[in-house]
């Protein structure tokens, strides 16, 4: 049997760092990362047969938790009638349609294969229907990889120790201006977009100050900028109806990817008909995607938002509460100062004595040295949660009551070892 050590020597030897997405080095924590062999429901497995308790769940897709029997059928019965054919199909209209009826002011959606392509697609979007230039985005929220959305980017970027990357041209981000998240920016009418993820959850879990959303919108309204909701994470996370319906504040342009596909690459851009009407092929911004649309991608999102109904929300925001109550009573016993703030379904973890409302505050907590021997004691014990002090806790459907309380068990007997 190879070891995971082993493996991920290999892997250096063939891709940069040994991994396709940084944070999986184990770059922020040390150590050496896993090899995942498989899956089911609340836990992972790996090359050396070690079972984990599962918080990460591919950073927000698995709501469901993995392999779920449904899904693997959706995608299983997909496949078998092919994989990508270069032309539509129904399932891409049953899966807007869906989209659309949970999701008030949304009239037009396009779907995309990654998050960063939704959010690049939607600021290309911005600026083709309001004719203006400049953007502005807050620091420590991470809105993908495009060239011009990396100026102070959170969570992969943060967790790399950078405030930018090397090869994004200072033309690239000449148009990009970056305020501290929850502080209401000044814009005025050069300003073709604000873009947001309504809760930031790309630095730990840092929540929007009462009133922040509200005020974007209002500033928006005001320069005619339009309003951008990344909702990679939060869509199909926080409520039926995404984070418009859980704060009552709607975008006008809105950004989803993880959930929507049901754990398979996809992200998707949307907004009313006036704005969506600038795409191609009706209108002069260009975006085009071979695998746009994939099938496996829609079916798996089909099956995943029938299943993800008001019911099914409650049910996670009850999940979430239990875990967070329990680990802060848990981390308190053992004379930890940890900090667990919850939005709904989504929990953050930092270790401090106050939760942090901006970048600066999250990279103060994320710095201290805490998170990486948590990880690793609670990794020993068989509960894996990021490998990175800058992501958030993903609970889903099939983590039960049980599960909790065996996390909060192996969660104490990790801590006596710190």
């Amino acid at each position: 049997m190879i070891s995971n050590s082993e493996l991920f020597l290999r892997a250096k030897q063939v891709i940069p760092g040994g991994v396709n997405s940084p944070v999986r080095a184990f770059g922020s924590v040390g150590g050496t990362p896993y090899f995942v062999t498989h899956a089911q429901g609340p836990y992972i497995y790996d090359i050396e047969g070690n079972s984990y308790i599962d918080y990460v769940q591919s950073y927000g897709p698995g709501i469901l938790g993995h392999a779920h029997p449904a899904v693997v059928e959706a995608i299983t019965k997909t496949a078998a009638l092919g994989t990508t054919f270069g032309a539509p199909t129904e399932a891409e209209v049953k899966l807007a349609e869906m989209v659309i009826e949970r999701i008030q002011g949304l009239e037009l959606i396009r779907f995309v294969s990654s998050g960063t392509e939704a959010t690049m697609s939607a600021v290309r979007l911005a600026r083709g229907a309001t004719g203006r230039n400049r953007i502005l985005k807050f620091a420590g929220c991470y809105h993908g990889h495009s060239d011009a959305l990396l100026a102070a980017g959170g969570s992969g970027v943060a967790n790399q120790g950078l405030s930018g990357c090397e090869g994004v041209t200072p033309g690239a981000v000449a148009d990009t201006v970056v305020a501290p998240y929850n502080v209401v920016p000044e814009i005025d009418e050069t300003f073709a977009a604000v873009i947001v993820e309504p809760v930031a959850a790309n630095m730990g879990l840092v929540s929007p100050n009462s009133g922040f959303l509200e005020a974007l919108r209002k500033v928006c309204d005001e320069t005619g900028a339009l309003l951008i909701f990344d909702e990679v994470i939060t869509g199909f996370r926080l409520s039926y109806g995404g984070a418009a319906e859980y704060f009552g504040v709607n975008p006008d342009i809105w950004c989803f990817g993880k959930v929507v596909g049901g754990g398979l690459p996809v992200g998707a851009f949307g907004a009313r008909r006036e704005i969506m009407e600038n795409i191609a092929p009706l209108g002069g911004v260009y975006q085009a995607g071979t695998l746009s649309g994939n099938p496996l991608a829609m079916a798996a999102g089909r099956v995943t938002l029938e299943f993800l109904d008001r019911d099914a929300y409650k049910q996670l925001t009850t999940t979430a509460a239990r875990l967070a109550d329990g680990l802060t009573d848990v981390f308190s016993s053992a004379g930890f100062s940890a900090l667990l703030p919850r939005v709904g379904s989504l929990v953050g973890l930092f270790f401090g004595e106050k939760s942090p409302t901006n970048f600066d505050e999250a990279q103060e907590l994320a710095g201290n040295g805490v998170y990486p021997k948590v990880f690793h004691a609670l990794l020993q014990q068989g509960v894996a949660f990021a490998p990175g002090p800058y992501e958030g806790l993903f609970p889903s459907l099939v983590h039960t009551d049980e599960v909790i309380d065996r996390t909060l068990d192996l969660t104490a007997s990790a801590l006596e070892s710190i």
